[in-house]
């Protein structure tokens, strides 16, 4: 429709067409990107008719302009009278109008500020000694964000527009669907290229000011992950997820294009070793013999007291973070917030020793689970794409994976997304090739297809990180062994490490960072690892001491793909299930892809949180998934 800006005729001025706008696919408006991540900045559309919705990033108002009041009467002084009481006369009639003009400044200013008593801004004001005059007419100029671009368009509303109070239509985060004509801005200092003057608001769904987190001022990025829900809204996060978004693409592309076929594993695995999520429906069940007695208070208090209490104070908590409350505030009423945690915990704990026993782990019935055996979170997709690459030869997946180790900090999640392959008739050396061109091309792809998003990340979290991409894209990563690395760790003078570099140990976050940031300032890959700190499936070298395992380690992240040759031979694997003290009945499915048709392979695995970390800078990876669960965190 043209109306909507489906198609658009040539300019007249010039011999180009600019590019057609287009509506957003299944919805009846246009991207804001369509319109402003174009070589003229949108500038060719001025006049076009469009369909527009977004949040308010900002916002201001101006009054109209309006003609010159009429001049006051100011009485003539007759003979008989003083001319004094004549000035008099006049002072205070120019006096009484000032009030009143000042007056409905007031209010005006109340309303946007949202304080005090809320007046309507539109009420009509008697002035002192004359009739009711028109209500001032302002025109509100937004900022609109859709999440297509990190650029934000320029909405000019009219007051007449709407029905909905100035300081809601205003307000942060509120959003604003507008349909309008495309117009270059009116002043000559403006730095939009392109503005909306809008004719018609179609849909405003207002917030509320005093509840909305993110109204009050700018939250720190570890601040927002309280608010997971509504974090995605802030340019930081929005450039991030669209970041992510495009190594997520690429990923695909790479590996499709080289002939890696999809493959969908099981998030719920009956294999595994190490610190596992266990899934089960059988804690928690009650002794049905055991009479079920009604919850007793504790110290006059009822579970139900207590929870909304929590509740309350949580909200007093976030009240507390979007003012502009003291830190020991904050830090009382969160002490507080967990003293009232540890009374819900114990009383809850009294109902249920009341109500049923909870079943210790090491006592249940396993064969009357769900699954009736074992069953848990996997850590590894790997394991179930080696059967698939036993038939299709190279595949790939992209999922979910969880580790349940107690621990917190900045690089590490209870549940991480890894992209992992797995390529029959490959060695070590072709899948450390993998990871090396793989690694390079998520690099190249970020740059030139989020090339605003990087600059806004380059201001804002990290501002070496595109000359670092850059560099990383266009050299070879140096590969050296693990045994080499050794050397160089005990070869520094300058650095004491906290975990001493002997040969045997498991390189540590601070000996990697050595490696990349102080010796080689840039990516690398180690190989060859002691056997001991590998997984027992890695394929074991022929000095038997080491295996063909490697780690691509990066500057201020640590390691972002890791990768190993899988040990194809039946007795070796056999012996090493039996080393590593596993239950061999559940690796039987296993052992069969090594009795039947066995072939060499090799895979790697790419964590996509930490591939974040290092394509834009941020510090904490909780900040680079959309909902983190870490250790004694799960918000949302």
């Amino acid at each position: 429709m043209e109306s909507h800006g489906k198609t658009h005729q040539k300019e007249q001025d010039g011999d180009l067409s600019p590019k057609p706008i287009t509506l957003s696919k299944y919805s009846n408006r246009v991207e804001l990107k369509t319109l402003l991540d174009r070589s003229d900045r949108g500038a060719a559309l001025a006049g076009k008719r469009v369909v527009i919705g977004g949040w308010v990033k900002s916002a201001r108002a101006v009054k109209k302009d309006s003609p010159p009041p009429p001049p006051p009467v100011v009485a003539v002084p007759s003979p008989s009278s003083g001319g004094d009481q004549a000035h008099t006369t006049a002072n205070i009639r120019c006096t009484e109008i000032i009030q009143s003009k000042m007056n409905i400044f007031r209010r005006f200013f109340d309303v946007l500020s949202g304080g005090g008593k809320t007046y309507p801004i539109f009420d009509k004001t008697e002035l002192a000694g004359q009739k009711a005059v028109p209500p001032p007419e302002y025109v509100f100029y937004f900022l609109i964000s859709d999440g297509s671009s990190i650029s934000s368009l320029q909405v000019v509303v009219d007051s007449a527009l709407s029905t909905v109070p100035a300081t809601q239509l205003m307000a942060l985060g509120t959003c604003i669907v507008a349909e309008g004509v495309l117009r270059l801005p009116l002043a000559a200092s403006a730095k939009h290229v392109i503005e909306l003057e809008a004719e018609k608001l179609l849909h405003v769904g207002t917030v509320d000011p005093e509840k909305y987190p993110l109204s009050k001022k700018q939250l720190p990025l570890h601040m927002l992950r309280d608010f997971s829900h509504f974090r995605p809204r802030t340019t930081t996060v929005g450039s991030v997820t669209r970041v992510h978004s495009a190594l997520t693409l690429a990923s695909h592309t790479f590996l499709q294009y080289h002939g890696f076929q999809y493959v969908q594993v099981p998030v719920i695995t009956t294999t595994g070793f190490g610190e596992m999520f266990r899934v089960t429906t059988l804690l928690g069940k009650t002794d049905d013999k055991e009479e079920k007695k009604p919850v007793k208070e504790k110290d006059g208090f009822s579970i139900d007291t207590v929870k909304a209490a929590i509740k309350e104070k949580t909200r007093l908590i976030d009240h507390l973070k979007r003012s502009d409350s003291n830190r020991e505030a904050v830090v009382a009423a969160v002490h507080d917030l967990k003293k009232t945690g540890d009374l819900a915990s114990q009383l809850e704990m009294k109902q249920k020793s009341k109500t049923g026993t909870l079943v210790k782990s090491e006592k249940l019935d396993f064969s009357k689970d769900f699954f009736g055996c074992d069953a848990y979170l996997t850590a590894s997709g790997r394991f179930h794409l080696e059967s698939y690459a036993s038939a299709l030869g190279k595949v790939y997946t992209f999922g979910p994976r969880f580790i349940a180790d107690k621990i917190d900090n900045a690089r590490h999640l209870a549940e991480m997304w890894n992209v992992e392959t797995e390529m029959a008739f490959s060695e070590l050396d072709d899948a450390m090739d993998c990871a090396d061109e793989y690694f390079k091309f998520l690099c190249k792809y970020v740059l030139e297809n989020r090339q605003e998003d990087m600059k806004f990340i380059s201001k804002r979290v990290d501002k070496t990180i595109t000359t670092r991409l850059e560099a990383t894209a266009s050299s070879s990563l140096l590969r050296f062994s693990y045994t080499e690395a050794i050397s160089l760790l005990q070869k520094a003078t300058t650095t004491k490490f906290e975990t001493k570099p002997e040969w045997g140990v498991a390189l540590t976050t601070e000996h990697l960072s050595y490696l990349t940031d102080e010796i080689y300032k840039g990516p690398v890959i180690i190989h060859s690892y002691p056997k001991a700190v590998k997984q027992f499936y890695v394929r074991l070298n022929d000095d038997k001491k080491t295996v063909a395992a490697f780690d691509l380690v990066v500057p201020k992240v640590g390691v972002v793909i890791t990768g190993s040759q899988n040990e194809e031979r039946f007795e070796i694997l056999n012996a090493r299930i039996a080393e590593f003290g596993l239950s061999r009945e559940k690796f039987e499915w296993y052992l069969d892809l090594r009795r039947h048709g066995t072939v060499k392979h090799s895979g790697i695995s790419l964590s996509m949180e930490q591939m974040l970390l290092f394509a834009t800078g941020l510090p904490d990876i909780k900040d680079a998934i959309p909902f983190p669960r870490s250790w004694g965190k799960a918000n949302n």
